[in-house]
């Protein structure tokens, strides 16, 4: 990204990271330092299961919000690089997504959702 950087202007990078995979998170910090857009693709928090699906399902509850409008919230919260797009042809949906921008996590719900990605492990031998 850097070498990219030096030879073009980029006005945003787009990669996976979600609340269990932030293996971008690199290229999330040099987004925050270039003033660049991150848009982070996202999977489904229907494909949550055990402690990670019951840590998000109570925060939720405590919000009167979805596990979806938490994972949302928590993009949103997290960097102002970030910038969600997510996609339904769905009214419902694009409902509930649009209400992700009302919900306040405290720090107290940062810290649990943070603690949710599992530890990464380095790819270099």
């Amino acid at each position: 990204m850097e070498q990219a950087l030096s030879l073009t202007g980029i006005a945003s990078a787009q990669n996976r990271f979600d609340l269990l995979d932030r293996a971008s998170d690199p290229v999330l910090k040099l987004c925050e330092t270039h003033g660049l857009a991150f848009l982070p693709r996202r999977r489904p928090t229907a494909a949550l299961t055990g402690d990670t699906a019951e840590a998000l399902a109570g925060i939720a509850e405590r919000h009167g919000a979805t596990r979806g409008q938490i994972a949302l919230a928590w993009l949103l919260h997290r960097s102002p690089a970030l910038c969600p797009t997510p996609g339904t042809g769905s009214p419902v949906h694009r409902a509930e997504d649009l209400g992700a921008a009302a919900i306040r996590l405290s720090a107290e719900n940062m810290s649990r959702l943070e603690a949710l990605a599992p530890a990464r492990r380095s790819t270099r031998p």
